[in-house]
């Protein structure tokens, strides 16, 4: 991440290249909502893609689940959440505008005036669920994806009956009613997780928490964040969620500060002791080889899907000089870039070349589906856009390639490497294994 990346640069970038847009902008925004566009689309698909393959696929002691938002409300009461799911707020006399009483000063930062009483503010979406609109119809959109997971505990055992240790994971869509939504997509009311939880017998939680522990920084390398810009903060345990025994939170130096990227930590056998206790459903395990009855302990790695992309695109924005101009790029890695390579006709106006880049991309795109064909404008702005877009290489079908200019380059093709902007003649045969390496 260049020491003057701010987050104006990156805003603007992702409205211009169609990764990120304010939520319902034509009509003045909602705030602490995010729309993502084309390429955040695909940057984002890419990026749980890699999650998938990294935490679940390439092991044999992980399972898919994909759990419903809504809830029974006493799924919130036995976790605590209706409880204690709650920021202090305060409210200025003056102007009425509610802050996070954590996060400002004495006086109100909008007008001067003089703060209420710190009260407590319950985070989570309610709803109604049915015709009626009582008591017994309230529900919650989910203020995080693990309730899903532990309420389905018994049914993995029940009709998959795997042995401890395993895992439990789920990408999904979470709710906050955040009294401050702030630094663009880090902190917003709708958001999505990649959550896990790990169950474990007790006597083996260190053991397992470390193994996760380095599971989450080879995530973080592999996904394209700067490792140099994470760090490790030991929450204690006065600042620790209320069923926490452990917990670890990766910070990253966003260009507004350091914040929290991601958690790791051990929840002991806080969910599955509440959820058996409040439904009566006893989802203890037996051990086979030992006999003893236990409940199972959870170690929680929970990763930001938004933060991840925001860590990206703090790590990977780059400017410099080329071609005698400033240039920005996103230094993406392949396997998250939402474009993994641009096939252009060297002019437009030359069917010639525009049938054989057409040849050339439809061929690529069989085998790699996120290729794109780009024939707008000159040479030089196709690559500019490319560039911003972080795509990792561009293919130009020149004259040479129609053997125009010898037999030698003939079916060869000019392929631009976006980070270094060096260019190298390529046969057409060996572009799929160039862009897929």
């Amino acid at each position: 991440m260049a020491s003057d990346t701010t987050m104006e640069k990156i805003i603007s970038l992702c409205k211009r290249r169609g990764f990120i847009y304010q939520g319902s902008e034509i009509y003045g925004g909602l705030a602490g909502t995010w729309d993502f566009g084309p390429y955040g689309a695909l940057l984002k698909e890419n990026i749980k893609n890699l999650w998938w393959k990294m935490m679940v696929d390439y092991r044999d002691d992980m399972y898919r689940v994909d759990a419903a938002i809504l809830m029974h409300p006493r799924v919130w009461e036995a976790s605590g959440h209706v409880r204690g799911f709650s920021d202090p707020l305060v409210e200025c006399k003056k102007c009425k505008r509610r802050f996070r009483a954590d996060q400002v000063g004495e006086r109100c930062p909008e007008c001067e005036g003089a703060f209420g009483e710190v009260r407590q503010f319950n985070m989570m979406f309610k709803t109604q669920i049915g015709a009626a609109e009582d008591a017994s119809s309230v529900s919650y959109l989910r203020p995080e994806t693990a309730g899903g997971m532990f309420v389905n505990f018994k049914n993995v055992m029940d009709s998959l009956h795997p042995k401890l240790p395993f895992g439990l994971a789920q990408i999904g869509k979470a709710f906050r009613n955040e009294i401050a939504p702030r630094d663009f997509i880090f902190r917003s009311r709708e958001f999505e997780q990649m959550e896990i939880e790990y169950f474990v017998h007790p006597r083996i939680w260190k053991e397992k928490f470390e193994e996760w522990r380095g599971a989450m920084h080879e995530f973080i390398k592999a996904v394209g964040i700067d490792s140099s810009k994470v760090s490790e903060l030991e929450v204690p345990g006065a600042e620790r969620a209320h069923y926490s025994q452990r917990t670890i939170d990766f910070e990253f130096e966003y260009p507004f500060g350091k914040k929290e990227l991601y958690g790791l930590a051990y929840r002991t056998d806080f969910d599955l002791g509440a959820h058996s206790k409040h439904s009566g459903v006893d989802v203890a395990v037996q051990d086979e080889e030992s006999g003893e009855k236990y409940m199972p302990h959870v170690i929680e790695p929970s990763f930001g899907v938004d933060r991840t992309i925001l860590a990206i695109l703090a790590s990977c924005y780059r400017e410099d000089e080329m071609g005698g101009e400033t240039r920005t790029y996103l230094a993406l890695p392949p396997v998250i870039a939402p474009v993994k390579a641009a096939v252009f006709p060297l002019l437009k106006n030359k069917p010639e070349l525009v049938a054989k880049a057409r040849e050339v991309y439809v061929a690529l795109k069989i085998e790699i589906p996120q290729v794109m064909w780009d024939d707008n404008g000159n040479i030089g702005k196709r690559y500019r856009r490319q560039d911003e877009i972080g795509t990792p290489y561009t293919i130009t079908i020149d004259f040479d390639t129609l053997g125009e200019s010898g037999a030698e380059k003939k079916d060869t093709v000019t392929v631009r490497d976006r980070n270094t902007g060096v260019q190298e003649r390529v046969h057409m045969n060996e572009l799929s294994s160039k862009i897929a390496a």
